[in-house]
């Protein structure tokens, strides 16, 4: 079970966050990617990266808008060759990063177009750009593998082509068993039908996770992570597949009600359309054991990965210290334990 930490690439901490990621046993850190609202991961990479020797390091996530194919796969080539092939570049249709630029989530079409031509520069290939072959040709000199593309799917037809085109598949469906098995299922189908092994193919997952005995604590330390990723199931072409209907009507609410200028908090006005059922089952919430067990019985469905988000913008400071006291210093060993 590989166990990765998000974090925000703030350039005067991306060093110490890696540091402290790697002496306390964490397999990787994804760094988030707004450009108008962080620093730019790519660089925190290659800072953090020479600062450790095992970490591992990913975009959670990049876009294929706001940089070029072509610019988005040197740069991340660039990052594997400076960090001894611990890299992977982590992409989905974008939120914040195009919301501050006036735009929307791209659309899947467009997205599958651009994410398509991006593995073709990652891998040495040649695209046609209006009749012109473009390719990365300093490439040939790079010494590291190519970087492993991962792709954060959410809705049926994103998973269906990241099983079809990736090397990485991390879902951003929450913790519900019941909407993994969906994934996954729609997932392994599409690998199979385009005539992958759907063994081959690294599959993850993106889940909140509230580490405090107190259930109320837990719950609200994380809202602002649970309403996020509730709202990513609820973008622009969303029709809120493999949802309970109990939990497609929370998450219809949270995306209507979803302001992105207060994306990742807690006291925004849009986690007040949560309830404590839907946080239980969309998230991972509890004492230490009680999310150990959780985690597993996830990782037994066929998860090998989970990219941990702790508490939310807003938190109060005492109760998240205490709870990522609980997450590092008794969750992460007893998952340990289970390997």
């Amino acid at each position: 079970m590989e166990l990765w930490a998000m974090r925000i690439p703030e350039a005067g901490t991306v060093v110490a966050q890696a540091e402290r990621a790697e002496r306390l046993g964490w397999d990787g850190i994804t760094f988030t990617d707004s450009q108008n609202l962080v620093a730019d991961p790519f660089v925190a990479v290659a800072l953090a990266g020479a600062a450790t020797e095992r970490l591992r390091f990913a975009t959670g996530v990049t876009n294929a808008h706001t940089r070029h194919p072509a610019a988005l796969a040197t740069i991340a080539a660039t990052v594997q060759e400076a960090t001894g092939g611990r890299f992977v570049l982590g992409i989905g249709r974008g939120d914040t990063a195009l919301f501050h630029l006036g735009l929307e989530p791209m659309r899947v079409v467009r997205f599958a177009e651009l994410v398509t031509e991006l593995q073709i520069y990652l891998a040495g290939g040649t695209v046609d750009c209006d009749g012109r072959p473009s390719r990365l040709r300093w490439l040939d000199r790079a010494r590291q593998p190519k970087v492993p593309l991962d792709v954060a799917a959410s809705g049926p037809r994103v998973i269906d082509f990241a099983a079809r085109t990736a090397e990485r598949v991390t879902l951003a469906v929450g913790a519900d068993p019941d909407r993994i098995v969906w994934a996954l299922d729609l997932a392994r189908k599409a690998a199979a039908d385009a005539g992958r092994d759907p063994s081959e193919i690294s599959f993850g997952a993106y889940v909140s996770v509230g580490c405090h005995p107190d259930l109320d604590v837990a719950r609200e330390l994380i809202s602002g992570a649970v309403a996020a990723f509730a709202h990513f199931s609820s973008m622009p072409g969303s029709t809120g597949a493999g949802l309970a209907e109990a939990d497609r009507a929370v998450v219809a609410e949270v995306g209507r009600r979803y302001d992105s200028n207060e994306h990742l908090s807690n006291d925004a006005a849009h986690t007040e359309a949560l309830r404590p059922e839907f946080v239980d089952r969309f998230a991972v919430v509890g004492p230490p054991d009680v999310c150990a067990q959780r985690l597993r019985a996830l990782a037994d469905l066929g998860l090998e990965r989970f990219v941990i988000t702790s508490a939310s913008f807003g938190a109060d400071p005492d109760l998240a210290r205490a709870s990522q006291q609980l997450l590092e210093h008794e969750l992460l060993p007893a998952l340990r334990e289970g390997d």
